[in-house]
């Protein structure tokens, strides 16, 4: 008995090395959400950073470098805004957020645009892959090498939409850097993250970032969430000629997060009236920030477990160094039924409407078995691009991701 207990033992410790190992681990290395970065987009000086580099959820900021891929092939005249986009049964099946297409039925490219960036909408989401990268999979492929040539190092995708997944990550410094490039290489359709409001078959779908209607400057771009991310939001607002991007993950609440993020763009702006010290170039970084980087504050309060306005954990009072920032370390996230998160999402209609609301949960549940089978697009691994062929777009000869990423890294 004793030798199997301790062959067991043996056993057990062997495979939690390996998943170590393989980066399979459990999600409770995420269990921290927080992080947030403000870059100065003109002379890319990171004026506040806290868990930048830590590894993230990205939920719908996925949409982004889908938009992003999009947008890349409508400037090479591969793509137009009049296109209609056929609606595959893989495409149909996905979770909502949606817009509910019917299979065999199509949306045009215009339109695709206006359903990712308001109505953040997960079919459409695929539409766009199916038509750029044959399959979402393969699409998937795709972004992550258009990621890394941007230097986004530490991201990478296995979906279109953001939709959970353990093995889409990034990082907030990553997720700036898109922000960058979205504005840089696709200005002429940057406005279109402005935009109030989206209509699809008799229904108006407003845009979730509401910092576009409250905070003078905010132009852009995208909001995010699923219950492994919480709430996030990438966002770029320009000032008396100043461009600074803003990136925040791990929101409680939708309120909390628009609250924080608001207050770091404003943190952002006053840096810029403040007198510089020549003796100590920081300083007035210090002082803009300040109230995000003290210990008498808990700086990850925007990320704390909120059920009804209320925290659901105390907070502990030590603290801990992190590039030279001190956090306040945060308890564990408590468990809670699925029938209290599902009172907390309802009573966010900021974020989304009642329907949606109900939507965010279930997209979290993800596909029955039977429906995972029936449209198998196949697993996506973006660190192993050998033997996939990829058609972008329909009508040009096939080529491999190997082929693609040498093209972006000119190999």
């Amino acid at each position: 008995m004793r030798q199997h207990t301790w062959g067991l033992a043996i056993r057990t410790l062997a495979l939690a090395a390996m998943l170590v190992v393989t980066g399979f681990s459990t999600p409770a290395a995420f269990a921290e959400k927080y992080a947030s970065i403000v870059i100065d987009k003109d002379t890319n000086e990171v004026l506040h950073a806290r868990n930048a580099d830590d590894p993230r959820y990205p939920a719908s900021l996925t949409k982004v470098m889908t938009l992003y891929m999009l947008f890349d092939a409508i400037n090479s005249g591969d793509v137009s805004l009049d296109e209609q986009l056929p609606v595959s049964r893989f495409a149909a099946s996905q979770a909502p957020s949606n817009l509910k297409l019917k299979p065999g039925s199509t949306i045009r490219v215009s339109d695709a645009i206006g359903a990712l960036v308001t109505k953040s909408a997960n079919d459409v989401a695929v539409v766009v892959a199916e038509r750029l990268g044959g399959s979402e999979s393969r699409f998937a492929q795709l972004m992550t090498v258009k990621a890394k040539s941007l230097g986004m190092q530490n991201t990478r995708f296995v979906n279109a939409s953001g939709l959970p997944d353990d093995r889409q990550i990034t990082t907030a410094r990553d997720l700036a850097i898109l922000a960058e490039a979205m504005i840089d290489d696709h200005g002429e359709s940057y406005h279109h993250f402005s935009r109030p409001r989206f209509t699809w078959a008799g229904k108006t779908y407003k845009n979730h970032n509401e910092l576009l209607d409250t905070v003078d400057g905010v132009d852009g771009i995208k909001t995010g969430y699923t219950r492994a991310s919480g709430f996030n939001l990438m966002t770029s607002a320009k000032r008396d000629g100043h461009r600074i991007v803003a990136i925040m993950l791990g929101g409680s609440t939708s309120k909390s997060r628009n609250a924080h993020v608001e207050a770091l763009v404003e943190a952002a702006f006053k840096s810029y009236e403040l007198p510089a010290d020549p003796m100590d170039p920081s300083r007035r970084l210090q002082i803009a920030f300040s109230e995000f980087n003290t210990t008498t504050v808990n700086p990850n309060g925007a990320a704390v477990p909120m059920l009804n306005g209320k925290p659901l954990g105390a907070l502990q009072p030590t603290t801990t160094t992190l590039r030279g920032l001190t956090a306040v370390p945060k308890t564990p996230e408590p468990k809670v039924e699925q029938t209290v998160e599902v009172a907390e999402v309802a009573m966010e209609p900021d974020e989304e409407t009642a329907e949606d609301a109900s939507e965010i949960l279930m997209a979290d549940a993800g596909q029955t078995a039977d429906e995972t089978v029936e449209f198998e697009q196949g697993d996506a691994t973006p660190t192993s691009f050998v033997g996939a062929t990829v058609v972008i777009p329909a009508g040009r000869p096939a080529f491999t991701v190997g082929e693609y990423e040498a093209r972006q890294f000119g190999n």
